[in-house]
């Protein structure tokens, strides 16, 4: 982000835009909607500006620009075609310490106007800091499609219990969560309905309430995908925007830890192997003793809570403590790396099963079911198995598995970091080590990796 992007309260206050034409025609009815006072300057107006002369709170100088025009402003527009009148009221705006816009000219401007969905008094600007006005004009018609108009409605009414809903509720997280209760509940639907007054009520009730002020704990435990925050499902993201406290692990991308709600309390417990910031039974009891302080507490995982997550583990824990509990699936990383990777892990040419194991076991030993990894006609896929690479390469060799088989090991998949290699059993172990491969990474094993010389389509940035 190279531009803080802020709200500029312009109520009465004196604005000055530079230029007659068309553009400063549009600049002028965006500051009038703020209601500004806004002085035009310009030799020459077009015909839709005339129109605006009826407003008081619009006055016009006709005249060549002179920098005393800008006295007294607090904010400046440069609108003309003319680039050199632009470039000076620019310089002479900067040296007065007036923040600028020059149309079309980001280099000459201190701040830039973003495309506005004003749903009033909820309003949304976007801003593409001047590199692509169109792109965010396309962000803008898809959000609009999103928001009805009665959006502004309900932040109205909102606005009308703020006072009530702060004296009934102590703390600001009593309040937080029951306005989240109120916006995802059936007094929206009233208002968007134009049944107003029925909202009001409805509020009312539920702020009278008496166990209004109650609140139990909740543990969301939401399954975070293997990377990429587009593979996030759409209960995820609402759960993220939720919890008063979240607890993650280390294969939570940075990606989808910035859509957690920006105030929430972040508690790291990542394993890495054989380095636990805290063993998995306290992590356990951590969850339940949050929830039981009545906090929503977002169990935040690198893809599925079920596979290889131990999220079984932890609800048992919650169970047994009377802690409400709900399960968000993730797509799991076998999933969602492998797609990116180019390689279908089934396929009736070349596997008709997929296994998926864990690298290491529980005891940290790599005694695992060798038999059933050496089966013909199926797909293998380790988690966590980096460390033991070279030894599970020699064991499926052992047991029958061809040398020359091709098997991909994909580090930090479906990101920008992202990066594959491919060898076979024979030369896996000196290839990973040669591209200095870390965790987190995957390891898929078939005949379905030839496929990617021909199916690779995800070209990460880095």
């Amino acid at each position: 982000m190279q531009a803080l992007p802020i709200f500029f309260n312009i109520k009465n206050r004196h604005c000055v835009v530079i230029g007659g034409g068309d553009v400063a025609t549009r600049k002028v009815n965006m500051l009038l909607k703020a209601d500004a006072d806004v002085t035009i300057v310009s030799p020459s107006l077009v015909e839709a500006i005339q129109v605006l002369l009826d407003d008081e709170k619009v006055k016009v100088i006709k005249a060549d620009y002179e920098k005393n025009q800008l006295m007294g402003a607090c904010l400046v527009i440069a609108a003309t075609d003319n680039q050199a009148v632009n470039k000076e009221v620019s310089r002479d705006a900067q040296a007065l310490n007036i923040p600028v816009n020059v149309v079309d000219s980001p280099a000459l401007c201190t701040f830039t106007m973003g495309s506005i969905i004003d749903r009033s008094p909820v309003v949304i600007a976007i801003s593409s800091e001047g590199n692509a006005p169109v792109l965010a004009r396309y962000i803008r018609t898809k959000i609009e499609t999103m928001l009805p108009a009665g959006y502004g409605r309900i932040a109205e009414i909102a606005g009308e219990f703020r006072d009530k809903v702060k004296l009934k509720f102590a703390t600001t997280q009593q309040r937080r969560i029951f306005w989240e209760d109120v916006l995802q509940g059936p007094m929206v639907e009233r208002v968007l309905s134009g049944q107003e007054q029925a909202a009001r009520e409805l509020l009312q009730h539920l702020i009278d309430a008496p166990d209004a002020t109650s609140h139990k704990g909740e543990v969301f435990l939401v399954g975070g995908g293997p990377g990429d925050p587009d593979l996030l499902t759409f209960r995820a993201l609402r759960l993220m925007q939720q919890c008063d406290v979240c607890v993650y692990d280390k294969l939570v991308s940075p990606e989808v830890m910035a859509l957690v709600r920006r105030d929430a309390e972040l508690i790291y417990v990542g394993k890495s192997r054989d380095q636990h910031t805290l063993p998995q039974e306290e992590i356990n009891e951590l969850l339940a003793k949050l929830a039981l302080q009545g906090k929503r507490v977002l169990r935040l995982k690198g893809g599925d809570p079920f596979i290889f997550g131990r999220g079984g583990e932890e609800i048992e824990t919650l169970m047994a403590r009377g802690v409400p509990f709900q399960v968000v699936p993730g797509i799991t990383a076998a999933n969602g790396v492998s797609s990116y990777a180019g390689i279908p892990l089934t396929h009736r040419d070349y596997a008709q099963a997929c296994l998926f194991i864990t690298g290491h076991l529980k005891d940290g030993t790599l005694d695992l079911d060798w038999v059933a990894m050496s089966r013909p006609s199926q797909t293998v896929v380790i988690y966590m198995g980096l460390v033991g690479l070279a030894q599970i390469c020699e064991k499926l060799i052992e047991h029958g598995v061809s040398a020359d088989m091709p098997v991909a090991v994909v580090q930090q998949g479906t990101t920008q970091r992202q990066k594959v290699v491919v060898a076979t059993l024979a030369d896996l172990a000196e290839k990973v080590t040669a591209a200095g491969l870390k965790p987190p990474c995957l390891t898929i094993i078939g005949e379905v990796v030839k496929l990617r010389e021909k199916l690779a389509w995800f070209e990460p940035n880095s």
